[in-house]
């Protein structure tokens, strides 16, 4: 029986894990469609495109599956037409929430991610009504080994970035977003394609959440990231560690 329910536990495990990759494949290819329109599909020549061929890296998508999806976008049928939509509203506690999405159906999105702020307690708000707590940066990664902490400064300065943050496990390179495909293509040209390249919301402050708080954001963001429409979620909360450890145990 014990060996029936662990094997049940397993199936259940990795048939999450394959729904989580089918988001996320489902995601980037949302986002290779749209770079590959806004411009020519040619990743050389189409600085979005790479970024989105990057990411799709990141979730260990097939060669086959990009191509496909690149020539489905520039295709005479040319699949379906996306358009960018941001959502903005408070979460439990005051959190407050960025929701990017890519849409084939506004009234469809805007009606789910309303439902998922009311069911945890949020509501949603008009544009710009929480993004103005919040700095739009390009970020890229880079593990440790690839340079020492004064090489990576050094070059990240030089081409054009902001800060960088460099750690044991590797180094963190911000950007403003006007300048976010200058850094990266300096920064590969001499340090190899980075681990990751994308654009992120950084909170000015953040919201500390007791246990019982974290687990109703943490819902309400776990909602909303399963939507397919949904590419990305931001809050500007933070975890005290004895927090983080329960929720993770």
């Amino acid at each position: 029986m014990a060996g029936h329910s662990q094997f049940k536990n397993i199936m259940h495990r990795k048939g999450a894990q394959d729904a989580r990759r089918a988001r996320q494949f489902a995601k980037v290819i949302r986002e290779i469609t749209v770079a590959a329109r806004s411009g020519l599909p040619d990743p050389a020549s189409n600085p979005r495109l790479r970024a989105a061929i990057s990411a799709a890296r990141e979730v260990n998508m097939p060669k086959d599956t990009v191509e496909r999806a690149i020539k489905k976008a520039t295709g005479a049928g040319g699949g379906d037409d996306y358009v960018e939509v941001r959502y903005e509203g408070y979460g439990p506690a005051g959190v407050a929430v960025i929701v990017e999405a890519l849409t084939d159906n506004r009234n469809r999105t805007a009606s789910d991610v309303r439902a998922a702020f009311s069911k945890y307690g949020g509501s949603l708000g008009e544009t710009n009504s929480v993004s103005f707590m919040f700095t739009r940066l390009g970020v890229i990664t880079y593990p440790a080994s690839v340079a020492s902490e004064d090489e990576m400064l050094e070059a990240a300065i030089e081409a054009g970035a902001e800060n960088v943050e460099s750690t044991a496990e590797g180094h963190e390179v911000t950007c403003p977003v006007e300048s976010f495909f200058a850094v990266r293509d300096a920064l590969e040209t001499r340090f190899g394609e980075p681990a990751s390249a994308k654009f992120d919301w950084r909170p000015g402050t953040v919201v500390t959440l007791d246990e019982d708080k974290a687990r109703t954001v943490l819902k309400l963001i776990d909602v909303l990231d399963e939507s397919d429409d949904v590419q990305a979620v931001y809050a500007n909360f933070d975890l005290p560690d004895d927090v983080a450890e329960t929720l993770s145990a």
